[in-house]
């Protein structure tokens, strides 16, 4: 196990709600939601301010939910542009410690000093406090540093001391600083694998990291080893930097998606696959820009009334980027899956998965089938090319200009959904 790394985790606290305090110092010290509109039902809480969250507003809540719980909290509705401009103000200045920034959303990043931190005399808690300090000052937002030699350490630290918090884990502490804590605390350690651990009688880090690996393996498969590796502080991951090129991060895309909570209850076919249609046609527009193509299309709905989700897939075909392709099967799965007369649905989204670049030959038949799709690539190029030059709603179908409500959603802008894997 190498720990003569050194790595620092910044996440900035509460970042949407931080961003909007920063932006407008009549907000400082009150409690901010940034969400939608109660009257619409954009009606999910993204992020809560500190002052809101101590009254027991949590993300996801619905706005109805929140305001509840804090009936004179501010409900601001999100500036994503803002948000990617901050996230940018703050990666330049990690770059003035390290190239070695990896982004882990917009808010969090991981960034390796091992080679720079001689410039502060090797002490890597004052390039922390530095960091935390400049981020604050330069930009009005608190931030939490995580300090460690391996990046699973690092985000525990900034996560446990919120807000404006530090700590740091060394191979000296990390056992009674890490191991007593409930064993959800372990990045990638979701309500499922906990449930499963914790079925196990493993409840904590510390009895993950000793537990069994021949057990782990057989209950929770490749998994559980991965995470009892984190437990035991042996991830050896190195800090992907920034892609420049691609203004993402340097590894591999395992999928792009989009989703939507709509600003009322889709109860009918129609409606339901022009919103999907919507969503889908940004998640294709996406894949052409990332040079990529879907072997497979998923659909998420939540109950509009419940708020329950559950999704469901289907493979296209052949690999495609082509928007009316994905998105014909994306309101084929949604009509066939959702009795939206029954039971509205609030909340869609539509993900391509299993991907595999877009170049290539390509084979042509008998029939024409692959000619006219060849010009229905060219024709979504000349959609794509048109909206970059001239703003994504340059070129908008009929059926999203008849719907009032979703006329003003430009879901390229304001809703990507672009994960990326830890383990890629």
């Amino acid at each position: 196990m190498d720990t003569s790394r050194v790595i620092i985790h910044s996440d900035m606290n509460a970042f949407y709600a931080s961003v909007e305090q920063a932006e407008d110092p009549a907000l400082r010290g009150l409690p901010v939601i940034v969400g939608g509109d109660v009257e619409e039902r954009h009606g999910i809480v993204l992020t809560a301010s500190y002052e809101a969250k101590r009254r027991g507003v949590k993300t996801a809540m619905t706005l109805g939910q929140a305001l509840r719980v804090c009936p004179d909290a501010t409900v601001v509705h999100p500036h994503y542009g803002l948000y990617r401009r901050y996230s940018n103000l703050a990666r330049h200045i990690y770059y003035d410690y390290t190239d070695l920034v990896e982004p882990f959303g917009p808010d969090e990043a991981w960034l390796d000093i091992t080679n720079s931190v001689h410039l502060a005399g090797g002490d890597a808690r004052l390039v922390a406090e530095e960091i935390s300090e400049r981020i604050r000052s330069e930009l009005g937002v608190s931030v939490s540093v995580g300090l460690s030699w391996n990046k699973i350490f690092a985000k525990f630290g900034s996560d446990h001391d919120k807000p404006d918090g530090f700590v740091e884990i060394s191979p000296t502490n990390a056992m009674e600083t890490v191991w007593p804590c409930p064993v959800e605390d372990l990045l990638y350690v979701g309500p499922a694998t906990g449930r499963k651990l914790r079925r196990l009688g493993i409840h904590t880090i510390g009895q993950l990291a000793r537990a069994d690996s021949e057990l782990l393996d057989q209950r929770l498969g490749k998994m559980g080893l991965v995470v009892q590796l984190f437990a035991q502080g042996r991830d050896e991951s190195p800090v992907r930097p920034l892609d420049l090129r691609t203004t993402d991060v340097d590894y591999e895309v395992k999928s792009v998606g989009n989703g939507v909570t709509c600003p009322f209850d889709v109860e009918d076919e129609a409606t339901g696959r022009q919103v999907v249609w919507l969503m889908g046609e940004s998640v294709a527009q996406r894949l052409r820009a990332l040079g990529l193509r879907a072997r497979t299309v998923c659909v998420s709905g939540r109950d509009a009334q419940t708020f329950v989700g559950r999704s469901c897939q289907a493979g296209l075909e052949r690999p495609s980027n082509i928007t009316s392709e994905i998105c014909h099967l994306a309101g084929d799965l949604l009509c066939g899956n959702w009795n939206l007369r029954e039971q509205g649905v609030r909340a869609l989204g539509v993900r391509a998965t299993n991907l595999v670049p877009a170049v290539g030959p390509v084979q042509l038949d008998l029939f024409g089938v692959e000619q006219t799709r060849l010009e229905q690539e060219r024709l979504d190029e000349t959609i794509d090319d048109l909206r970059s030059r001239f703003g994504n709603h340059a070129v908008r179908r009929l059926s999203e200009l008849a719907n009032p409500k979703l006329s003003t959603l430009d879901p390229e802008r304001d809703h990507i959904i672009h994960p990326v894997s830890f383990f890629a």
